[in-house]
């Protein structure tokens, strides 16, 4: 019996539009093609799954990977996937912390909460710019 996968839609939550772009453009690098939807903010990522605006809503036939940065205005990533985890819908979506924060108690909070993988941008953009051919290249193999 062939198994059959959803095309996954990775959300970035990133209110920095330099490491939006970077980020996009790496994914694009490595090879995923994927349809991106960026968040600015914590709320507006909140609102995407609790469906309360009318504006993007989360369709339930859609697999959704979230790209989460920890420092944002209005709701910040740690509350983000705070909500999210405990959630019974929503728990399973996989949830990759991408933030500039190596604050370790700030990765153990965030594995605590239930996040899948915790990646530290490097300020250099060399740097982040292979980070990101290694998060596209590890997105290619995830099984959702």
């Amino acid at each position: 019996m062939k198994k059959e996968y959803k095309e996954i839609v990775i959300l970035v939550a990133e209110d920095d539009d330099g490491h939006a772009d970077l980020i996009q453009e790496g994914l694009k690098n490595s090879g995923i093609y994927n349809n991106i939807i960026r968040f600015t903010d914590g709320e507006q990522v909140v609102d995407f799954f609790s469906q309360t605006e009318n504006k993007q809503a989360r369709q339930l036939d859609k697999d959704y990977l979230l790209l989460l940065d920890i420092k944002m205005p209005k709701v910040d990533g740690t509350e983000v996937l705070k909500k999210l985890k405990s959630d019974d819908e929503l728990k399973d979506i996989p949830v990759m912390m991408l933030t500039t924060t190596d604050d370790p108690r700030e990765i153990e909070t965030c594995y605590k909460l239930g996040c899948n993988i915790y990646i530290t941008k490097p300020v250099d953009f060399t740097q982040f710019s292979e980070v990101l051919k290694r998060l596209g290249l590890f997105i290619q193999i995830i099984k959702i």
